[in-house]
């Protein structure tokens, strides 16, 4: 073989050697990095100590204490409407009147009735004087003097129910005009010009000046920790800077039938800047007794149907899910009753990419979770 055609076959030998090695070593390399763990960093609260108490916030409207529903005290058709929704009225100021005609009637019909009984005990007086005349001579006798005085006596009678008729006519007529007993502000008309309405349907709501309180609607797992005279704080979104005390009046003795909630009112002092219709939260403290563990909603994933969290391992900095039972759903975050304990490491986002033993990197500052299922501090981990 000549020589320059060995020397060909030499350098083909040397590039395909070197093109083996090569990709050798780019296989090793991927092998290298696949082999390369994944480290997936994450946002962890750590479950500190359970707390004697737990915060209880609820949103209501300040409504006046004492609200009035006014209607008219007879039948009728409405015919003037005197005031609107939000005006101030003071007592005995006309809200709203109807059409008084037939009561007018009544009026002079009574007026007439009492004329004719006038009449007729005048007439009976004057028999009754003559039979005593006649009975004084032992003219007549006494059985018509008796007869003659039960006549007068019943005309009385007659005069008197007559008298007692027209007084009520006259009633029946300023009924036909509605007025506010008590100062306050017209908080609602349901009632208009041209409808008619019976007697005691509410035509206008009076909110009357004096305390004001807050309506709120609690759940049936917490109303048992509202009690009459409790102390409370209240607060208005009007006014960051307002925090009035508050006391529980009274707590209703049923639930409501839509909300399955029971209303609870409290007592707030009076402060002009407390206006009606303002929206306020009111903060109470609960004692737990079951001192159950708070979590933030977004650390829950489902597994299998059931509900679970994942745990971060101190020593391995891998993660695990573990099994919880939720108690309740606050306003950020649930309270647990059983699967965690004190010292946990709990992931609290990022739920959705996590596997079993997934290497982790804990990232940034650790939360500390009170276990008293405070929502202010549920609201502080997912912040």
């Amino acid at each position: 073989m000549p020589v320059q055609t060995r020397r060909r076959f030499a350098s083909s030998g040397r590039i395909a050697l070197l093109a083996v090695i090569s990709f050798v070593l780019a296989a090793c390399s991927e092998e290298t990095e696949e082999a390369k763990p994944v480290v997936r960093p994450v946002k962890v609260v750590e479950i500190g100590d359970a707390g004697q108490s737990r915060q209880m916030s609820y949103s209501g409207i300040v409504r006046a204490r004492t609200e009035m529903n006014l209607g008219f005290r007879v039948n009728g058709k409405i015919t003037e409407r005197l005031v609107n929704v939000g005006d101030r009225v003071k007592p005995g100021d006309p809200l709203a009147r109807i059409d008084a005609t037939d009561y007018d009637l009544s009026v002079k019909s009574a007026a007439a009735s009492l004329e004719a009984a006038e009449r007729q005990v005048e007439t009976t007086a004057l028999v009754r004087a003559r039979a005593e005349q006649l009975f004084a001579r032992k003219v007549a006798s006494k059985a018509q003097l008796d007869q003659a005085t039960l006549g007068h006596n019943q005309a009385v009678a007659t005069r008197d129910a007559a008298a007692s008729a027209l007084a009520q006519a006259k009633n029946q007529v300023t009924y036909t005009e509605l007025v506010a007993d008590r100062g306050g502000i017209v908080a609602s008309i349901v009632a208009d010009v041209g409808q008619v309405v019976g007697s005691g349907t509410p035509v206008a709501t009076v909110a009357v000046d004096g305390e004001k309180e807050v309506l709120i609607a609690v759940p049936e797992v917490d109303v048992a920790n509202f009690k009459p005279g409790m102390a409370v704080k209240a607060g208005f979104w009007s006014d960051q800077g307002l925090i009035l005390d508050g006391k529980v009046r009274e707590v209703a003795g049923s639930a409501e039938q839509p909300s399955r909630t029971f209303a609870v009112r409290v007592s707030l002092p009076n402060d002009p800047r407390v206006l009606l219709g303002m929206t306020a939260t009111v903060l109470a403290s609960a004692d737990d007794a079951e001192r159950h563990i708070a979590v933030p909603l977004s650390a829950l994933a489902q597994k299998d149907g059931g509900t679970t969290v994942w745990v971060v391992d101190r020593d391995s900095q891998t993660v695990t899910s573990r099994t919880i039972t939720v108690a309740d759903f606050t306003g950020e975050g649930v309270r647990v009753i059983d699967g965690l304990q004190r010292g946990d490491l709990v992931v609290a986002a990022g739920t959705q990419f996590m596997a079993e033993n997934l290497k982790v990197a804990i990232s940034g500052d650790v939360a500390r979770q009170s276990a008293a299922a405070d929502k202010t501090a549920a609201a502080e981990i997912v912040r």
